[in-house]
């Protein structure tokens, strides 16, 4: 009997840590007795709350503040980032990435290593890869914070913390799992980068994120959460027919988006998107012309999605972003011209507004909404 009251009390107190957290992370800074009200526990429950939350590092006391108009001022209480942060990784086909993100979602240092990871060795990449978190994390613990979690982006399937199929790597059944010492995580980029719009880009609870890199993703956002599908594969944009009898793609099928969208096809022989863009912005006739071709298969897949999901708004990213003044018209104008009579209006077509930033972010976000609702569990409280 007495075990049995012991777990039901932990598991109380695991339950009430978080309400108190994620109270503090919705509401921002509130006293004890403002807290104790919001939540609905008594006044000496929360300040003991309170006091492992101090001891963690997560948040933090500033001066007092008037809870109602009469008695003494309090304290209030509000998150930290002074010590504990979350990691947020890509393996990207042309970089590595880290990203130090505290839980006040406040950027603490990012790193980024170009590579040239098309058919690589998974071993040698990853193997790269915890160089980097080695450095990364060093280098956090240096100013005093404590890395409790990681988040692993990746431009291919995922499942069960396997990274199933990434074709542009030249991998299948990779595990990343175990990469590290610390509790881990890995998700598709398009996934996280959608997260990293949600979280870090100020945008709306409803959208359809498009992530441009050699393929092309998508994430959708429906009510401030990421829709993954039976399987977790939702969001494979870039294998949507756009031409039925066009050329080949990697897939197997013909005529998908990836053809004319893809990275390479927009570079079509340049060494890099900045490249492209200088020759946009000279009027170059054979760049624009990619950018036209690209923003007509765009809005023809980006049509079907709009019938089948309905967003609110369509977010461009990844390489997306930088070529966003000369995709928007004709993507724009392909939406308009096929929705037809099924909407007034197409939903709004905007830039990501963390450009390449996006999944590293959505990543280290991850693991901060795992600190949120489980602070026990992730801070060992």
């Amino acid at each position: 009997m007495g075990s049995s009251r012991g777990v039901r009390h932990d598991s109380m107190r695991a339950r009430n840590l978080a309400v108190v957290l994620g109270t503090l992370h919705r509401s921002g800074p509130h006293t004890r007795a403002a807290l104790a009200e919001l939540t609905g526990l008594t006044k000496t429950t929360v300040s003991s709350l309170i006091a492992d939350l101090l001891e963690a590092g997560v948040v933090s006391e500033s001066g007092a503040v008037r809870a109602g108009e009469r008695g003494r001022p309090g304290v209030a209480v509000g998150l930290s980032g002074q010590r504990v942060a979350t990691l947020g990784l890509e393996i990207n086909i042309d970089y590595l990435a880290a990203c130090v993100v505290d839980v006040t979602r406040t950027v603490r240092l990012r790193r980024t290593r170009p590579a040239d990871n098309r058919n690589s060795n998974p071993a040698d990449i990853l193997q790269g890869m915890r160089d980097l978190v080695k450095e990364t994390t060093a280098e956090a613990e240096e100013s005093g914070l404590r890395i409790v979690g990681a988040a692993l982006a990746v431009p291919g399937t995922v499942e069960g913390g396997v990274l199933r199929s990434a074709p542009h790597l030249g991998w299948r059944d990779v595990r990343v799992a175990d990469l590290f010492d610390l509790p881990f995580a890995i998700d598709n980029e398009a996934n996280l980068a959608a997260l990293g719009e949600l979280w870090f880009g100020s945008r709306a609870t409803d959208f359809l994120y498009v992530s441009g890199e050699i393929g092309v993703g998508a994430g959708l956002v429906v009510d401030g959460a990421l829709f993954r599908g039976t399987f977790g594969l939702a969001g494979e944009l870039g294998h949507v027919v756009v031409v039925p009898d066009g050329p080949a793609c990697r897939c197997g099928g013909r005529g998908c988006l990836e053809v004319y969208a893809g990275q390479d096809a927009l570079l079509n022989g340049l060494d890099s998107v900045s490249s492209l863009v200088e020759r946009l912005k000279s009027g170059d006739p054979e760049a624009s012309a990619a950018c036209q071709r690209a923003g007509h298969a765009l809005g023809v897949a980006l049509t079907s999605a709009v019938h089948l999901l309905d967003p609110g708004e369509i977010v461009l990213g990844g390489i997306f972003a930088p070529l966003f003044p000369w995709l928007e018209a004709p993507v724009g104008a392909g939406l308009t011209a096929r929705l037809g009579q099924m909407r007034a209006t197409p939903p709004a077509l905007v830039v990501s507004e963390i450009g390449a930033d996006a999944a590293v972010l959505g990543a280290a976000g991850l693991i901060i909404q795992r600190v949120i609702a489980d602070p026990a569990q992730t801070l060992g409280l």
